[in-house]
């Protein structure tokens, strides 16, 4: 017996993984919008690191997450579109 599946076919694209600093204001709620944003956008986070300290401005976050050579060129603009976020740097 064969199935068919008269479905469209969708290619598959490698994913690399790349280590970013994601600095916010806001405190906890800063990076809580950045895990937010994250999920919501699908993408593969393998590690996910967050320092938040009492009467410091400035939190960070440092994660690994998986991205096409597409998302890459995307991937900081849109998380400064993000209330609060100051830089995304590559680590």
């Amino acid at each position: 017996m064969t199935v068919l599946d008269h479905s469209p076919r969708t290619t598959w694209t490698p994913r690399i993984p790349r280590r970013h600093e994601i600095v916010t204001t806001g405190g906890i709620e800063g990076v809580l919008r950045v895990g937010d944003a994250l999920r919501a956008g699908g993408y593969p986070v393998r590690d996910f690191a967050a320092d938040v300290r009492d009467g410091v401005p400035y939190s960070s976050v440092t994660c690994t997450v998986s991205l096409t050579r597409a998302e890459e060129a995307s991937f900081a603009d849109r998380l400064c579109t993000l209330l609060g976020v100051v830089s995304v740097e590559p680590c």
